[in-house]
């Protein structure tokens, strides 16, 4: 199927087709249809799958039509709210790609920055929100930001929302919108409570599910190193002796396990930089830049970036630690194996990481294999039983997310204060 056939005006297709858009991927396909009818939509799927386009074209093509037939009073029509800063840039990218055809103005408002220039851009007036929670609220708190004539809203990214500690920002925002609205709902995996949300917000949604939740690409090749903590340093650049990963992502479970890799790395003769939450935002725009122009060969990142990321042709990710939170191992290899390529994720886990080792598999529903060969194989951590699959992948049992009685909660919860860290983006 074309994107033709999916009734996008002119300008829209006329701009994708410049960005090299030619066949809608599955999300796409089904989901700019649903929402050119102004239906409410809830969409699962995982990062990678096209799913911006899925939303951007359609509310570009409904606010240009309106503005055509059906002009209402001036404000706010559109409001997306994203949980990272660099989620909402990417975003606003989009935007700006698909409707520069269009006469539709956007921004993009995130903490960590000056709000001046945003507060002028909201001053200037604009049709499409592009928003992170925290600084939302701060900016609607002092009234640069009013929601009352809210036509779309989209609510990207609901179940990292829950994990960083947003979920009640979210609702104090989705509290000030128009009853009368059309909304739509994405999430790579429907634990309890985004599924509650989701229940509250929308009317009678149409379903769209492109990737049965939390489960991992075909394309990506997922391996598996024991390796115990000292060793992990030697065993990435023994790794990175392989001149065939030309760039890759690292993902460590704090900031300054992230400053400290890169720091190591860099010693070591290879180029790297660190990003995450301490970092100022010219700091991680520029480290980003840095490593999408491939200047710099490896990024270091923690899991606040892990869906923040978009990077074409991303070859390998590594987990330098593996995550407390079994489906941020989704989203971070996520990062590779994009809109059908390949990729390759290697995951390093020493002895104290075995409990969350079982989890992952749990909910992916299969072991990742095992590479012994490597000279610093540790023989502590391999005797890890496999877990019991159940009925395969999916959604874990309540007690886990929910705190309830279970064996993995007290070790969840020791890596879950980063959350609250990062309340306010």
């Amino acid at each position: 199927m074309s994107f033709e056939k999916l009734n996008l005006i002119e300008p829209i297709l006329r701009a994708m087709k410049a960005e090299g858009y030619t066949q809608p991927t599955p999300i796409q396909e089904q989901a700019i249809p649903v929402l050119l009818e102004r239906k409410d939509l809830l969409g699962c799927a995982q990062t990678g799958t096209g799913k911006t386009l899925a939303f951007a074209a359609p509310i570009l093509q409904l606010l240009h039509q309106d503005e055509l037939y059906v002009r209402g009073p001036a404000g706010i029509k559109t409001l997306i709210l994203t949980p990272t800063r660099e989620l909402a840039i990417q975003i606003g990218e989009s935007f700006a790609s698909y409707g520069k055809y269009l006469r539709l103005k956007h921004t993009v408002i995130f903490g960590g920055v000056s709000q001046k220039s945003q507060t002028d851009a909201l001053r200037n007036g604009v049709d499409i929100l592009i928003a992170t929670p925290g600084r939302l609220l701060d900016l609607m708190d002092q009234r640069y930001v009013h929601l009352q004539h809210i036509k779309i809203f989209v609510l990207d990214e609901a179940d990292r929302m829950l994990d960083m500690g947003f979920i009640h920002d979210v609702k104090k925002i989705i509290a000030k919108l128009p009853s009368k609205r059309q909304t739509l709902f994405f999430s790579a995996t429907m634990p309890p409570e985004i599924s509650k949300l989701a229940n509250t917000i929308l009317t009678n949604p149409v379903r769209v599910e492109v990737t049965p939740p939390a489960t991992t690409a075909n394309t990506i090749q997922q391996v598996l190193y024991y390796v115990e903590k000292p060793d992990k340093r030697s065993l990435l650049l023994h790794l990175l002796k392989d001149q065939k990963i030309e760039t890759a992502l690292v993902f460590t479970r704090t900031k300054h396990g992230a400053d400290k890799v890169a720091k190591d790395l860099n010693r070591a003769g290879v180029q790297a930089e660190a990003i995450h939450g301490n970092k100022s935002q010219n700091a991680r725009q520029r480290a980003l830049s840095n490593f999408k122009g491939k200047q710099t060969r490896v990024l270091v990142a923690t899991d606040i970036a892990a869906r923040g990321i978009d990077i074409d042709d991303l070859s390998h990710v590594i987990n330098f630690e593996l995550p407390n939170i079994p489906e941020t191992y989704v989203h971070r290899i996520g990062r590779t194996g994009r809109a059908g390529a390949s990729g390759v994720a290697f995951s390093f886990c020493e002895s104290e990481e075995k409990e969350y080792l079982r989890d992952i598999h749990k909910l992916i529903g299969k072991t990742i294999p095992v590479i012994q060969d490597h000279p610093y194989h540790s023989t502590r951590t391999d005797s890890v039983p496999p877990p019991k699959m159940g009925g395969g992948g999916g959604q874990r049992q309540g007690a886990k997310r929910t705190g309830n009685s279970g064996n993995s909660n007290s070790f969840r919860n020791k890596g879950r204060s980063w959350a609250t860290n990062r309340r306010r983006d």
